[in-house]
C-alpha cells in the first residue's frame, strides 16, 4: 500500500470522523458564543462612543474608545496567551462538561473569552458604522412620538442599524470562524487542534507505523474543505442579502 492509500484510508475510520466532527462542533460553537456576546458588548460599546460625548459622560466614551482600540489593533494571539494566563475561570466550570476534562473546559473558557473580547471590539466599529446610518430625524421622530432615549433606540434606530450591517456583520461571523483556529496553540479541542492531535497520532491509523507527509495533506486538506464548506455557505448568504438589497428601490426625497 502506498503511503498515500495509506493516508487516505484514515477516513474510513468512524472513529476519526466522529473525532473531527466534534472538533467542528466546538468551532462553530465557541464562534457563535462568540458572535453572541460580541454582539451584545460590541453595541453597548458603539453606543457609549458615540452618544456620551457631553458632561460627565464623556468619560465613558473614553474608556469604550480605549477598549475598541486597543483590542481591535492588537493580535488576537496575544489576548489568546493572556487570558490563559491571567484570567480566572468561574466554579462552575470545575468539572468535566461536553465530554472533555476540567482543564480542557478552563481552557475553552480562557480562550473563548480572548475571543470574545478581540470579537466585540470588531463589532463595536461594525454596529457603529450602523448607529451613523440612521438618520438623525428618527431621534427627532421618537421624541415627538414620546419616546424616551432607551425606547428609540431599541425600537427605533437599533432595527435599522442591524439591518444595514447585516452583510458586514456576517463577513464578521466567517472572520471569528477562521480565527477560532488561533485556539489550536493552547490546546483548545476545536478542528485545528483535533487535526493536529490526529497528525501526530496518524501511525496508529495508516498502517504504516510511521507519520508520513501524505498524512499531512490528507488531514489538513480536509480541516481545510470543512472550514471552506462553513464559510463559503456563509459567503453564499452574505451575497444573498447583498443582491435583495441592491434589488430594493431607492427612495430619493424631494
Amino acid at each position: 500500500m502506498s503511503t498515500i492509500a495509506a493516508s487516505f484510508s484514515m477516513l474510513k475510520n468512524p472513529a476519526i470522523i466522529q473525532f473531527l466532527l466534534k472538533g467542528v462542533a466546538f468551532t462553530l460553537l465557541i464562534a457563535v458564543v462568540a458572535v453572541a456576546v460580541g454582539i451584545l458588548l460590541g453595541s453597548i460599546l458603539a453606543m457609549v462612543r458615540n452618544y456620551c460625548t457631553t458632561g460627565r459622560t464623556r468619560i465613558f466614551r473614553w474608556l469604550a474608545s480605549i477598549y475598541i482600540e486597543v483590542f481591535r489593533n492588537t493580535p488576537l494571539l496575544l489576548w489568546i496567551f493572556i487570558c490563559l494566563v491571567f484570567c480566572p475561570t468561574p466554579k462552575f466550570l470545575n468539572h468535566k462538561m461536553l465530554g472533555l476534562t476540567t482543564v480542557e473546559v478552563k481552557l475553552l473558557f480562557k480562550a473563548a473569552t480572548a475571543l470574545i473580547l478581540f470579537t466585540s471590539s470588531v463589532i463595536a466599529e461594525i454596529v457603529r458604522g450602523g448607529l451613523n446610518s440612521v438618520a438623525h430625524g428618527q431621534f427627532e421622530a421618537g421624541h415627538s412620538q414620546g419616546f424616551n432615549i432607551v425606547q428609540i433606540m431599541v425600537y427605533i434606530v437599533l432595527p435599522q442599524a442591524y439591518r444595514n450591517i447585516i452583510p458586514t456583520l456576517l463577513s464578521q461571523v466567517i472572520t471569528t470562524i477562521k480565527d477560532s483556529s488561533y485556539l489550536a496553540n493552547v490546546a483548545v479541542i476545536e478542528l485545528m487542534a483535533r487535526t493536529r492531535q490526529l497528525l501526530s497520532s496518524a501511525y496508529a491509523y495508516n498502517g504504516t507505523g510511521q507519520v508520513n507527509v501524505s498524512d499531512v495533506f490528507v488531514l489538513f486538506g480536509v480541516a481545510c474543505v470543512i472550514y471552506f464548506v462553513i464559510n463559503f455557505s456563509l459567503s453564499c448568504v452574505v451575497r444573498s442579502i447583498q443582491k435583495r438589497r441592491a434589488k430594493q428601490p431607492v427612495l430619493v426625497k424631494e
